[in-house]
């Protein structure tokens, strides 16, 4: 069996009282978290930094200790399970979102609600929520 890691980000943003999530759309039209393969010797937080800034043109700062971690096995290489851990972060909301081109076709900043209608697998619903919970908390019960 093959082994893949990829690192990433739930990334929002907290305008006027409303937090608002960033999903990008790959070229498959599957909505998800920025993520992407660890390079070199990077940290799990160097390559969620830099994954993100690649494919958002963003500049994130990640948020208290929240980290997520999910496995699955890829649908593309039956023998590869992909481990991606995820943090939570967010960017000053005056950045302009650009996709990556060639990686994604969309990327949208949406309610919670939006978001967990857009994420088509229950593992990265459950990662929303996780977060969604954990950010509540931190911001001490602003609404998302």
């Amino acid at each position: 069996m093959n082994f893949e890691k990829s690192c990433g980000a739930v990334v929002f943003v907290n305008e006027n009282n409303s937090v608002r999530y960033l999903l990008m759309c790959s070229m498959e039209g599957v909505y998800g978290f920025p993520k992407g393969h660890m390079e070199g010797n990077e940290t799990e937080i160097e390559t969620a930094l830099r994954e993100v800034r690649e494919e958002t043109n963003v500049h994130i700062r990640l948020v208290g200790d929240f980290r997520a971690d999910i496995e699955y096995m890829l649908q593309s290489k039956k023998d590869t399970l992909k481990h991606v851990t995820y943090f939570l972060a967010t960017y000053d909301g005056d950045q302009t979102v650009i996709p990556q081109e060639g990686e994604c076709c969309d990327v949208r900043l949406v309610s919670y609600e939006e978001a967990m209608a857009l994420l088509p697998y229950e593992r990265t619903q459950q990662v929303l929520k996780q977060a969604n919970d954990y950010l509540l908390a931190y911001l001490g019960g602003t609404k998302a």
